[in-house]
């Protein structure tokens, strides 16, 4: 027992003696490390009689632990006094600049969707929704699509196993080809609700992913649609240009420029048009949209199709067409923020380059006002 408390003497003194974080570890590992002193002196008590045993080994568990405890106070007073030594010490420049941090911008698409809510939501129109994975009825049949028609082949569409849970042209799957399949469950959703919110009006503008089997300058397999659809009593084509018209001066600011709308074709529609916008070649090969002046050649080009909507598509919906009357349009949004901004090729929106997204992308707290673009 002698022994012990003059080990304890002994280790009490190389504990205060030691200085520095570095030293106190050297002594804790001598004395309480696998071959440190006291774990050697622990090795012993197998040879020893039971009852010197049990007295020499809590003897030995008192000192293992106040041995412990003086390390460990000893430990905070030399961090302490390291932390008091280096708040007298170092000093920091405050003057030197913060460390560069890249800086994000907003994409092209999202602007572009942004200023299209903004114009369409002035005018009394409600942003709605749908599924990006469609079946074969909302895509293609209720918009009188028929059975033969060219956009249900495959190298147009991507179709999907069909879903066992469903029956007939629901369950077939694919991945929507135009998001007006938005707009037949808008209809459907509002005729189902009649009852209680009367039916039409229908002012509606959605926004969305859609797919198609198709890749070029122009085409990508994913791109991104607006469908804009007014469903009323007394509805006239005349309401669609004046809609179209006002839609397309304001997007690109331009009060007087010239907008035509030509006969086209489509099921989903009757009648149909395809609606063109002017513009003006320059001698360097440019083009600027806007009326032409005298002595040169007003230019056209196409930017989306509509139309009345058919009126197989409001039966197919629920709706009476002998009192509900509509109009409804489409666009490829890509399109109009690459005539917009000066974007020539459609691929480079999906290719994940932050350089371009640098050079054709909105600063957050600078960018155009959503309304006019300026």
């Amino acid at each position: 027992m002698t022994d012990i408390h003059a080990l304890k003497v002994e280790l009490s003194s190389e504990i205060e003696a030691a200085n520095d974080l570095q030293k106190l570890d050297e002594v804790r590992v001598s004395v309480l490390g696998k071959k440190g002193r006291i774990t050697a002196l622990m090795k012993t008590l197998g040879g020893m009689s039971p009852e010197e045993r049990k007295t020499t080994g809590q003897a030995l568990n008192v000192l293992k632990d106040e041995i412990a405890a003086l390390i460990k106070s000893q430990e905070a007073a030399l961090k302490k006094q390291e932390m008091e030594e280096r708040l007298a010490t170092e000093t920091l420049d405050i003057s030197l600049a913060s460390r560069p941090e890249r800086k994000g911008t907003i994409h092209p698409i999202s602007q572009t969707i942004e200023e299209l809510v903004t114009i369409f939501g002035a005018m009394g129109f409600k942003v709605a929704e749908g599924p990006d994975i469609e079946d074969d009825w909302h895509n293609f049949t209720a918009l009188n699509f028929p059975p033969g028609h060219p956009a249900r082949e495959m190298q147009d569409t991507f179709f999907l196993p069909e879903d066992p849970r469903e029956e007939g042209e629901k369950a077939k799957k694919l991945l929507r080809t135009h998001t007006s399949s938005v707009q037949i469950r808008n209809m459907q959703e509002t005729m189902k609700n009649a009852s209680q919110d009367g039916g039409p009006p229908i002012k509606t503008i959605c926004f969305g992913r859609t797919y198609r089997s198709d890749y070029d300058m122009t085409h990508t397999p994913m791109f991104h649609q607006m469908e804009c659809l007014f469903v009323d009593k007394d509805v006239t084509m005349a309401h669609l240009k004046g809609c179209l018209t006002d839609f397309v001066r304001s997007f690109f600011n331009l009060d007087d420029l010239p907008v035509r709308f030509r006969p086209s074709f489509f099921p989903f529609v009757e009648p149909g048009a395809e609606v063109d916008i002017g513009y003006i070649k320059k001698p360097d090969g440019s083009i600027q949209l806007g009326k032409a002046k005298e002595g040169d050649e007003q230019k056209w080009m196409e930017i989306l199709g509509s139309g009345m909507v058919h009126p197989n598509v409001l039966k197919n919906c629920g709706i009476d067409p002998e009192t509900y009357q509509g109009f409804a349009f489409g666009t490829g949004i890509e399109r109009l923020a690459m005539l917009k901004y000066g974007i020539p090729d459609l691929r480079t929106f999906f290719e994940c380059d932050v350089r371009w997204l640098s050079h054709y992308g909105f600063d957050p707290l600078e960018r155009p006002n959503s309304a006019t673009g300026q």
